[in-house]
């Protein structure tokens, strides 16, 4: 049930990320934001590694993990260029839904990269979302 809360609390910051980030890149090129931004989160995150004691974990990773780690930091690099770039150009009300489409593609990613199982269920969720993103942006 941890796992919910911390879903809600990571969709409650989601969405303090592009007020925030809306506010502060007036007058500022998003690739400089960007940059700052990642700078912040470097320092969180190696600060909580630390902070638990984590930081031998890094020895025993494989070949494997770091790849995909890599693989991932790259993804959500560009990820974050590109968002910031549109919230830059564009309406944060608008954007952001747009951007929440990343579910859409994650779920048919998940479905065929990993193999989840897929059901009505998903299917019609996944729509709706699809649909409402459509409906909000128009």
């Amino acid at each position: 049930m941890m796992w919910l809360i911390y879903a809600l609390l990571a969709a409650l910051f989601a969405a303090a990320v592009a007020i925030l980030a809306r506010l502060g890149l007036e007058g500022v090129n998003s690739h400089l934001a960007v940059a700052i931004r990642t700078a912040v989160v470097l320092v969180m995150a190696w600060g909580m590694v630390f902070l638990t004691g984590e930081h031998g974990g890094v020895m025993t990773m494989s070949r494997r993990n770091w790849v995909f780690l890599i693989l991932s930091g790259l993804a959500t690099g560009l990820s974050w260029l590109f968002f910031f770039r549109a919230l830059q150009m564009g309406d944060v009300s608008r954007v952001v839904p747009i951007d929440k489409l990343s579910v859409v593609f994650t779920m048919i990613l998940a479905f065929v990269i990993l193999r989840e199982e897929v059901d009505v269920k998903s299917i019609v969720g996944g729509l709706l979302i699809a649909v409402g993103t459509v409906v909000l942006v128009i």
